[in-house]
């Protein structure tokens, strides 16, 4: 449901406003709005040196944040402080930052050098063991050349090169790397170095050098470069050592900075929502009925008579402005998560939180209806409420599963499905209701009537919505409702359902209530209600996406003894039946919610409620786990 609203106006000296905002804020209760445009008010305007505290505070925040970012926030309740030390905070927060900001330069700088390290590391190795293996001499220059995989044809060209240039005194010897390059070791006489050097320059293959300071050849380098691959490790253990440390003396302080700052500058920000005289302010906003004895007994308790807090007449605002908070018993409240999906619903209007808590397990365990799949998704949702925490997504959808594990659970009973028609062969259980493998037809009518129950259910919610404020538009839902029970009354008559003599009356009254909902309706009355035929039949895919989900469940059965090995086929089967309960967690879940939000929604829901956010003290933001 959606919870009643009453607005609230608070007036008091100018010179208490401050005071005001601090004991609205330990409230939590009032959701301020900007004061309507009155003469003899203006808007309060925050003087300069509040401005550059402000911005001051701002500043600071921005800094523990970020310290906060690095460090990562404490876990538990923030206290809060009772005297707050904006300086202390400013340099502990700026030196955190700084710190941080040091130690991650230094780390991405090792990562850099250990990357650098590793590219090199093979080519290296195999250049320092062709070396070795040669034993080149003084008089002799040695060239190290790498190859990319596209251009290993250079090789016989750059040796027809050479052999050309300087004769038959050189040595080349080449290895490939794994991941396609060639290595080359070119061994040439000291004199003929220099126009080596050129030709290599002309065929456009680059010799590979050691990164600076690990030395000039491969010999000197390569033990240099494993000795810093070995040491780099050890660096970033110790910067990671000097991160906790400095989390382990900082985070719980920069922690109650971060919420007071908050709150500081909610206050700040929020006087400019108060119109003020030269002596006095007022205030305005939203607070729930049932908190506003408490927001009255706390602001008497603070300034007595100073301060007043006056309920505005309903007749005084519109529902369109108020605030929206939805409060649903327990039972349903998991199911805010699917109605918050989509924009709030006005003020005024009906919460469908409880219609969503009853018909998306119903159409849920409809479409799976196999008591094998429910069990295990029941498992799911308890392990999946197990591991998280009360207040989270996650939370929210385990406690959204169990329901719908109960319905497919009772449907595959009366279906009589266990894991496909395992059950029944194995442990000869028959369907209590129907087999909807096999009865299709009663199925989809099954379905259709569903579809028919939720669409008149929108209807009529959607009658109550309108009527007070458009009775002309109530009607005409009224009449669509009525319109709808009369076309279904002809369809069952006309197929001996229910007594033929029904037919003639409903046909009579279909003619007699068209140009009636027309006129209420206009000209697009008779689309409108075509599309609220299409609408039922959408539920049909109910019984498509039912029926194809148990027939891959048989499928995966026939696996098992279709295959020549047994072990074979069982697995095979398994594999089946799982990728089968992948898509029944995700099929039924999409397309149910479907017909909620196109189908069912579309015949009452009014969305563009204002989310109630009341002035109070910052606290984090709930985790989300996926």
């Amino acid at each position: 449901m959606i919870v009643p609203m009453a607005r609230v106006r608070i007036l008091g000296t100018r010179a208490s406003l401050p005071n005001v905002i601090r004991a609205l804020q330990d409230t939590g209760v009032v959701h301020l709005v900007p004061q309507p445009a009155i003469r003899e008010l203006t808007a309060f305007r925050l003087p300069a040196l509040e401005s550059r505290r402000r911005r001051q505070l701002v500043r600071i925040l921005e800094d523990s944040e970020a310290a906060l970012a690095g460090l990562g926030d404490s876990n538990g309740r923030i206290p809060r402080s009772a005297a707050p030390d904006c300086v202390r905070w400013a340099r502990l927060a700026g030196r955190a930052r700084r710190q941080l900001a040091r130690l991650d330069c230094r780390a991405q700088t090792l990562e850099e050098e250990r990357a650098l390290l590793a590219r090199y590391h093979g080519v290296f190795e195999i250049l320092e063991r062709l070396l070795r293996a040669r034993e080149a001499t003084a008089a002799a220059t040695a060239f190290h050349v790498v190859l990319r995989a596209d251009q290993t044809d250079a090789v016989p060209r750059l040796r027809t090169a050479l052999g050309e240039l300087i004769g038959e005194a050189f040595e080349t010897v080449t290895e490939r790397l794994p991941g396609g390059e060639t290595v080359m070791l070119l061994l040439v006489p000291a004199a003929a170095a220099e126009r080596v050097e050129r030709l290599l320059a002309d065929t456009r293959v680059e010799e590979v050098s050691a990164p600076r300071g690990y030395g000039a050849s491969p010999v000197e380098a390569g033990p240099r470069m494993r000795e810093r691959e070995r040491a780099i490790p050890g660096e970033l253990e110790a910067i990671r050592r000097e991160r906790a440390e400095l989390g382990r003396r900082c985070r719980g302080e920069l922690t109650r900075a971060r919420a007071a700052l908050r709150d500081q500058v909610a206050q700040l920000d929020t006087l400019s929502l108060a119109g003020v005289t030269p002596h006095a302010f007022v205030l305005e906003g939203w607070v729930p009925e049932a908190a506003e004895h408490r927001l009255v007994r706390a602001i008497e308790a603070a300034f007595g008579r100073d301060v007043v807090v006056e309920t505005l007449a309903r007749e005084d605002w519109r529902g369109e402005e108020a605030p929206v908070v939805l409060h649903n018993p327990r039972l349903f409240r998991p199911f805010e998560l699917l109605t918050r999906m989509l924009p709030l619903p006005r003020y005024g209007t009906i919460d469908p939180t409880p219609y969503v808590g009853v018909f998306f397990p119903m159409f849920f365990g409809l479409i799976l209806g196999d008591a094998g799949y429910g069990v295990l998704l029941a498992l799911l949702a308890l392990v999946l409420h197990r591991r998280s925490r009360p207040g989270t997504t996650l939370r929210a959808a385990a406690e959204i599963g169990g329901p719908c594990a109960l319905f497919a659970i009772v449907f595959g009973v009366l279906f009589g499905e266990y894991f496909g028609d395992l059950g029944r062969a194995w442990l000869h259980l028959e369907p209590v209701w129907f087999d909807r493998g096999e009865a299709i037809v009663p199925f989809l009518g099954l379905t259709l009537a569903l579809g028919t129950v939720h669409i008149l259910l929108g209807l009529i919610l959607g009658v109550v919505t309108s009527a007070r404020r458009h009775p002309r538009h109530a009607a005409g839902r009224g009449l669509s409702a009525a319109m709808l029970i009369l076309i279904v009354a002809a369809i069952l008559a006309a197929l001996d359902l229910v007594p033929r003599g029904l037919l003639t009356p409903a046909v009579i009254l279909l003619f007699v209530a068209f140009p009636v909902l027309v006129i209420l309706e206009g000209v697009v009355a008779p689309v409108e209600l075509l599309t609220t035929i299409g609408h039922v039949l959408s539920y049909a895919r109910i019984m498509a996406l039912g029926t194809a989900s148990v027939m891959l469940a048989v499928v995966a059965n026939r696996m098992a003894g279709a295959l020549g090995s047994a072990v074979i086929g069982v697995l095979f089967a398994l594999l089946f039946h799982l990728v089968n309960f992948g898509l029944a967690l995700f099929t039924p879940t999409i397309h149910a919610l479907r017909l909620h939000y196109v189908e069912f929604f579309g015949t009452f829901y009014s969305p563009g409620g204002v989310r109630y956010q009341p002035l109070g003290h910052w606290t984090p933001p709930v985790a989300h786990p996926a």
